[in-house]
């Protein structure tokens, strides 16, 4: 039986700096539950989060010790312990975690369907991350696609609410959409959603690394790729939408310049490239504005309700589980070591694209 609590923690001020916790396990006051976390992935995305820890108040969702941060991912976790009349040993929950190996949570608001996370340091925080699902009561929930859930499904709902953002505008009149970062999961799940529209008066154009670009290419979701080395190569001729995932300030700057006034909108949506991460200064074109995912999905709950919103994103989700065996590898980590190698790995973009790694302490 576990009788200890483990923690994977990364220095705030310096990614590369990390160390594991032991403590032991919490028990869960009147009205609280302790959930063992069984698995969760690791991509990209969470180094964003923690690239944006500060500003974005990612840090703040899991308390850690002084300079020290637990970076969020998402995955799946079971009851251990429960003091809450809503919530059940053995239940299965899909949500937002630490990278740890439990969590105690203050249930509210619980029904068949989930629960909220209410404990106090939570309550101001964006309450999309603040919802776990009960995956008896899910019927989105497949256990055979559990991996692609933890490893996908919060990225591509990134994308899709960029997608639904960029048509509301008629993307801008752009002839050309150019997502940096290409590689990545969230770029590609968005580079899917938009090479399915139709009509579709605009080119794709994935912006990557060398090493990246047969890859990028192979996934067929791309109209054209685009090395960073080349950037010059980049039509300078036509309207653009700029789709800035890595937050690369060389990168952003080069397009900006390259295309000048045509640049419609510039998206700033994550920072994969985090050590170069800078601040955007004087640019031609429409400067660039930050995309914050709750807010969009805010709106859209109230535009279509929340069962709206789910079908919508549900439909979209399963058109892209099609073709996903055809370009990603699942890979299964277990332990302390493995887990900083994959965690190192992302943070020196040094991870093979096509994997999906998941992780468990």
């Amino acid at each position: 039986m576990t009788t200890e609590a483990r923690d994977f923690l990364v220095r705030r001020d310096d990614l590369r700096v990390c160390r594991l916790d032991t403590a032991p396990l919490p028990t869960p006051a009147a009205g609280e539950a302790l959930l063992k976390i069984d698995a969760f992935a690791f991509t990209a995305n969470n180094v964003t989060y923690a690239v944006f820890g500060e500003m974005m108040r990612y840090w703040d969702f899991f308390p850690a010790p002084a300079g020290w941060g637990r970076v969020p991912v998402w995955g799946f976790a079971d009851v251990a312990e429960s003091r809450h009349p809503g919530v059940t040993v053995g239940d299965r929950f899909y949500g937002y975690f630490p990278m740890s190996t439990h969590l105690v949570v203050t249930p509210e608001r619980a029904d068949p369907s989930g629960f909220v996370d209410a404990a106090a340091h939570r309550r101001e925080l964006p309450p999309i991350y603040n919802h776990y699902v009960r995956t008896a009561a899910d019927p989105a929930y497949d256990p055979r696609q559990e991996d692609a859930q933890m490893l996908l499904r919060p990225l591509f709902m990134t994308a899709f609410l960029i997608d639904d953002f960029l048509a509301a505008s008629d993307f801008h009149s752009a002839r050309l959409i150019a997502l940096s970062s290409a590689s990545s999961k969230t770029a590609i799940s968005l580079a899917f959603l938009l090479s399915t529209r139709s009509p579709r008066p605009f080119e794709v154009v994935g912006l990557t690394s060398s090493g990246n670009a047969d890859f990028v290419r192979r996934l067929g979701y791309y109209d054209r790729v685009v090395t960073y080395d080349a950037l010059g190569d980049l039509p300078s001729d036509v309207p653009l939408v700029f789709v800035d995932m890595a937050g690369n300030g060389a990168v952003r700057d080069a397009v900006h310049r390259r295309a000048g006034e045509r640049v419609r909108y510039s998206c700033a949506v994550g920072g994969t490239h985090w050590g170069e991460v800078a601040p955007a200064g004087d640019l031609p074109g429409a400067p660039p504005t930050f995309f914050f995912a709750p807010d969009r999905a805010r709106q859209r709950t109230q535009d279509w309700g929340l069962a709206g919103l789910q079908a919508r994103t549900g439909e979209a989700w399963t058109r892209f589980l099609g073709p996903l065996a055809g370009w990603m590898t699942v890979q299964h980590h277990r332990g302390p070591a493995a887990v900083e190698r994959v965690y190192r790995e992302a943070v020196d973009g040094r991870a093979d694209p096509a994997a999906g790694h998941l992780l468990a302490l």
